[in-house]
């Protein structure tokens, strides 16, 4: 079992999971399964919903496994 940080990243947004603080409660892949896929990998896919609704649905991971930061845009 993999109990390394992950990380996941899209122009908009970077995601990690810690799968060691992961109490499974499973709402994430209940409640966004085009995102938080439980029988696919990688099993997070940024490209399955808008950054607003991924970062909705980290903000309500009880463990806190889930974290997110913005990917900071580069101004010409």
């Amino acid at each position: 079992m993999d109990t390394n940080e992950n990380v996941f990243s899209n122009q908009d947004i970077t995601v990690t999971y810690k799968p060691r603080s992961c109490v499974n409660a499973g709402i994430c892949a209940k409640q966004l399964s085009n995102v938080f896929r439980s029988s696919v990998i990688p099993w997070i896919n940024l490209e399955g919903a808008q950054t607003n609704t991924i970062i909705d649905q980290i903000k309500k991971c009880p463990s806190g496994a889930l974290q997110y930061h913005m990917n900071k845009k580069e101004v010409a």
